[in-house]
């Protein structure tokens, strides 16, 4: 039991040793990176920074609408009050 802990921790201790260094030797292998990459980034960033703004904005609006559709259905209760059914 305990050789197989053994085994288990070396074999992990020799699987992350050996993709950080084949990783160290060639950084770029995965990624190509041109002059428009930084836009690309710039672009993600900025949609990631105004759509919570966006988004707030239209929640903001439709609760206002809310609000304003409810005041306006108790004002019109308030002057023309509903008739009362006549009690037997």
């Amino acid at each position: 039991m305990n050789r197989n802990w053994v085994r288990v921790t070396l074999m992990m201790l020799g699987i992350v040793a050996a993709s950080s260094a084949e990783a160290a030797v060639d950084s770029y292998r995965y990624a190509h990176v041109t002059i428009s990459t930084p836009w690309y980034i710039f672009i993600f960033l900025l949609m990631g920074i105004f759509i919570p703004f966006i988004l707030m904005a239209v929640l903001a609006w439709r609760v206002a609408m809310k609000k304003s559709e409810a005041e306006s259905e108790s004002e019109s209760e308030t002057i023309e009050p509903s008739p009362k059914k006549p009690e037997n």
